[in-house]
């Protein structure tokens, strides 16, 4: 089946007992035991597994093509989850541009019991060599990337990762898979923060790790979240799984307006910069191209004045909303150097946006007021 069938229909079907199209909500905590003592519908306890969390899971690792995933709480968890299967004095290759909260957890939490972090620029194949001429037990890959929307070439990093020993993890939460399929590409685990374009409507929090094939660091993974209760709710699973039906065709629109809004910026006398790798100006593009269905619904922009000319711009908008997060509905807009503080490497007047579904000509209307065209 392709990508949008599949969307629709893996993790689902009918209810059983009653027949109900839309799956009911399993709320238990735990289940019945049968009186030989085993558990015949497979289920033991909600820590262990819940029959929401098994459809999400289910429809998560068709979607990326995987063996198997375990659903977390957020998209943290699931990568606190990925660095506990390694050991003290393991090493840690990162991307120079990513989500700043990825560096932190090995910096400030992981550090101190013995993990490793270095950064290397993950566009640059001769760097990414030359960093791993050091033993390193990970390759984490981010494209595009969180803020700059760099893009990495998922293949060759693998190839390099895998011939040096290396394990390699990539960050879809920006693409989906409805846009790359990393697994296709290489790549060990694919980790999700499904708080985003998976559940969609910016009202639910999830994570998710998805495996190649089941081995001895999934079965590490599982075990990290089961032992540690980082578990997703049954109605937060039963949320995300709703939401990836929907996730291809909000994905077109996304994408539509990204790159109609990418163009008008382009030509605006108050930005400096645009990234988004949809521009044959940018520098990935062609990777992009050749690694990506569509070029994403995220976009970061420069405003010519630095932080200062930047927050203004911000504090003007009407329609897009000033807020973390992306992949909802509607458009939002942030200042990450404020947001990521004294470790941030992002531009000072760089404002990050979450290209929405609202019509194209809305919000190009709302950032020309906003940037001092009207």
């Amino acid at each position: 089946m392709r990508f949008e069938t599949l969307a629709v229909h893996a993790g689902h079907s009918p209810d059983a007992t009653t027949g109900a199209v839309a799956p009911p909500l399993y709320l238990s905590t735990t289940f019945e035991r049968a009186g030989d003592g085993s558990f015949p519908a497979g289920f033991v306890y909600i820590r262990d597994a819940n029959p929401n969390r098994r459809r999400l899971e289910e429809c998560l690792a068709s979607l990326e093509g995987g063996a198997v995933c375990a659903a977390f709480p957020s998209g943290m968890a699931a990568t606190h989850a990925i660095f506990q299967t390694l050991a003290p004095g393991d090493r840690v290759l990162l991307p120079e541009d990513a989500y700043y909260a990825t560096s932190q957890i090995v910096r400030e939490l992981l550090g101190r019991w013995g993990l490793r972090g270095d950064t290397v620029d993950c566009t640059d194949l001769d760097a990414v060599r030359r960093a791993l001429e050091t033993p390193s037990r990970l390759v984490w890959i981010e494209t595009p990337s969180n803020p700059r929307l760099r893009i990495t070439d998922i293949s060759a990093v693998s190839e390099l990762a895998h011939r040096a020993g290396a394990l390699v993890v990539c960050d879809n939460t920006w693409a989906t898979p409805a846009l790359t399929r990393p697994l296709s590409l290489g790549v060990d685990l694919v980790m999700h923060s499904t708080t985003k374009y998976f559940g969609g409507h910016s009202d639910v929090q999830g994570g998710a790790v998805i495996a190649r094939v089941e081995d001895r660091v999934f079965q590490s993974v599982r075990l990290a979240q089961t032992l540690a209760g980082g578990v997703p709710s049954p109605f937060d699973c039963w949320l995300i799984r709703r939401g990836a039906q929907s996730l291809a065709a909000r994905l077109r629109v996304h994408c539509e307006n990204a790159a109609i809004v990418a163009r008008f910026l382009t030509g605006h006398r108050a930005v400096s910069a645009v990234h988004y790798p949809g521009l044959s100006s940018h520098p990935g593009h062609a990777i992009a191209a050749r690694q990506m269905a569509a070029f994403g619904g995220m976009l970061s922009f420069e405003v010519a004045g630095g932080r200062s000319a930047a927050m203004a711009a911000a504090g003007r908008l009407r329609v897009i909303t000033r807020a973390t997060s992306l992949g909802g509905t509607e458009s939002l807009i942030e200042h990450r150097a404020s947001i990521e503080g004294a470790h941030t490497r992002a531009p000072e007047g760089l404002l990050r946006m979450s290209v929405g579904l609202e019509h194209p000509d809305d919000l190009t209307a709302d950032l020309d007021q906003a940037l001092g065209g009207t």
